[in-house]
């Protein structure tokens, strides 16, 4: 009988291969393999079966794995908006808010300026006289100019004027980057306190570029009644023992007297040239000017490239951007991992436990399932 009798036949025979045919489906092929006979073929039925649930728990698995990925999309696009829309409305809040702080910030004056009234009064009961703070004042500068010596004797002749003096003064050759010798000085001098602002806006007036600028105060009041104290309580001692020197009879005692008294007086020098310095140092600020010549400042071109300017805001750029990165990792380590961790960990363990789950019926039904015998030949 030929193959396509074999199909069609109601009950099978023998079909060329000499195989015997199933009563099911007797005779056809499935894959590359001839049909069993009736036994074999429902165990091949059953494995079937078997392979098919599988293919069936694995694209459930796939199923709820994309389910998974969809979710935590559509969860972090939703913290991403959130996010984006909670920052106008924090700006918002925050305009809303400072004119009601900008209204009440006058009242702390008027009551700094009760308590301070207050505590004036106390203390005017207290002492009958004031002490004027005593601050001594100082002034850094550095100045690019087109002349430095000229600058310099302008400098000093500002000092005179001024009612101060110079108290340093000094130039020297130096070489610029492109290897000119140009002059360059630093100048000290000393001027009346309250003419200090006069002298810096003078001297700053005809420099082509001011690249340094420091003013300091420094209040030495508390050191300098300090001193007036102990220097009053040295000269009561010093008359109370040039009157026991005077009473004294004795040569042994006045010697003793004697030697006691130049200590006391060599005190006294030592505190009142200290106090004599503080009142000379308040009255004179001192104005220290560094010069340096406008050839010795121009920044290195090489054809019509400033190289020193592309170098250092390549440096710029980098620190920029080191500082950015820093900035970002701080605050993806401290607000933004945290908050990924709680959302995500819950969805996270659900998958676990229900791939865990998904296999452990996987394994019950193939313990179920009988085992496929091998087909016979």
């Amino acid at each position: 009988m030929t193959l396509p009798q074999c199909r069609l036949a109601s009950v099978k025979p023998s079909c060329q291969r000499n195989m015997r045919c199933g009563w099911a489906r007797g005779g056809d092929f499935v894959g590359a393999q001839h049909v069993a006979p009736l036994q074999n073929h429902r165990n091949f039925f059953n494995a079937k079966a078997s392979v098919e649930r599988r293919e069936f728990t694995f694209r459930e698995e796939e199923k709820i794995m994309k389910r998974f990925l969809i979710i935590m999309v559509a969860v972090v696009l939703l913290l991403t908006a959130c996010a984006s829309a909670a920052s106008p409305e924090m700006a918002r809040s925050e305009d809303f808010a400072a004119p009601g702080i900008a209204m009440e910030m006058p009242a702390a004056p008027e009551a700094m300026a009760d308590s301070a009234g207050r505590g004036n009064a106390v203390a005017s009961s207290a002492e009958p006289a004031s002490q004027e703070r005593l601050v001594i004042k100082n002034a850094n500068l550095s100045i690019v100019v087109a002349d430095p010596e000229a600058k310099m004797s302008e400098i000093a002749a500002l000092a005179s004027s001024l009612g101060g003096h110079v108290v340093s003064s000094n130039i020297y050759q130096t070489y610029a980057d492109n290897g000119v010798r140009v002059p360059e000085g630093n100048i000290t001098i000393r001027v009346q306190a309250e003419q200090l602002n006069t002298a810096l806006n003078k001297i700053k007036k005809d420099a082509v570029e001011v690249e340094n600028e420091t003013v300091s105060g420094e209040d030495v009041t508390d050191q300098y009644v300090d001193l007036q104290s102990r220097l009053r309580a040295k000269e009561t001692a010093e008359k109370k023992l040039i009157e026991i020197m005077d009473n004294a009879q004795d040569t042994e005692d006045v010697l003793s007297v004697y030697s006691q008294l130049q200590v006391i007086q060599s005190d006294i020098e030592v505190l009142t040239g200290q106090i004599n310095y503080y009142e000379r140092s308040a009255a004179l600020s001192s104005i220290s000017v560094q010069v340096i010549a406008e050839e010795k400042s121009k920044p290195i071109e090489i054809g019509g490239w400033e190289l020193g300017e592309t170098a250092s805001e390549s440096v710029q750029d980098l620190i920029d951007y080191m500082q950015g990165f820093v900035q970002f990792m701080i605050r993806f380590i401290i607000l933004i991992l945290p908050v990924l961790i709680s959302i995500f960990l819950p969805f996270y363990l659900v998958f676990i436990g229900i791939r865990a789950l998904a296999r452990k019926n996987r394994k019950k039904k193939a313990a179920q399932a009988p085992e496929t015998p091998p087909a016979e030949k």
